[in-house]
């Protein structure tokens, strides 16, 4: 029974501000150990819930955040960035389960530290419909047929991924902070948030063949969505980009994972332009 698990930041119990997800940021170091907890949690409820394989992987920002020697050791850890598939960097279709830790709502939403993969992103739209993070990666682990299991963050985001994927119960989807603002945050305690996570994942695991993957209809039409038009003359250039208006771009891949790529690839080329 393989587990595999994304963690990203903003949605950790106690986060509300960029510093405090930033190497630059005073609170740093403090708050990539409350991270790093939140990941143990996951894995430690994997593991109770009769997971024999857990890997883990850094999903935030330059992805060097999770403290190696601080995570559980029955844990592997991916990180460092670029990856192939950044986020979920490692999945294919020998793991039985997915958990999401640490994740936030898409741009444009109500929610703590909202945005999509980039600051530079207002929109990212897969068949036309609006995704965030937990879409975009959820739709990854469809396509190799591994299900999401667990989604853990703030309100906002646990809404989405209840919306989107239609199957998380109450413990397949966990609330570890209410949303108040974009940079506010109503929190549980860390070691409850952490205790919440533990009891989800152990479920998770348990209810995990019971639970549908996530998969969008081929082939696929990805479109981004830009804060400005100089962003979008950045994407332009990739081959096979067709310009939608002045700050949005589209692709069309013959499947999932390919669009998720040149996702990635617009996106890096529109921060170079």
């Amino acid at each position: 029974m393989k587990v595999y698990i994304s963690v990203d930041m903003e949605g950790i119990a106690g986060v509300v501000a960029w510093e405090q997800t930033s190497p630059e940021g005073r609170d740093y170091d403090r708050f990539r150990l409350l991270m790093t907890k939140e990941a143990n949690a996951a894995v430690e409820g994997a593991l109770a819930g009769g997971a024999t394989e857990v890997v883990v992987n850094d999903s935030h920002a330059n992805m060097r955040n999770i403290i190696p020697e601080e995570l559980s050791p029955e844990a592997r850890l991916i990180s460092g960035s670029p990856k192939p598939m950044s986020m979920v960097e490692g999945l294919d279709g020998s793991y039985d389960a997915a958990f999401f830790i640490g994740y936030h709502a898409r741009a444009g939403s109500p929610g703590v530290l909202s945005h999509t993969y980039s600051s530079t992103v207002m929109e990212f739209r897969v068949n036309g419909r609006p995704f965030g993070e937990v879409g975009m990666n959820a739709a990854l682990a469809g396509a190799y047929g591994v299900p999401v299991a667990l989604v853990a963050g703030d309100s906002s985001a646990v809404e989405e991924a209840r919306e989107l994927l239609g199957h998380l119960g109450p413990l397949g989807a966990v609330a570890v902070k209410r949303h108040v603002g974009r940079s506010a945050a109503a929190s549980l305690h860390p070691e409850r948030a952490r205790a919440l996570i533990r009891e989800a994942a152990a479920e998770a695991v348990r209810q995990s063949a019971n639970i549908r993957p996530f998969i969008v209809e081929q082939p696929v039409r990805v479109e981004l969505r830009f804060s400005n038009s100089g962003l979008a003359d950045g994407a332009e250039l990739m081959p096979g980009v067709v310009r939608v208006d002045g700050v949005t771009v589209a692709y069309e891949a013959p499947d999932y994972p390919t669009a998720l790529r040149a996702a990635r690839a617009m996106i890096a080329l529109a921060g170079r332009a």
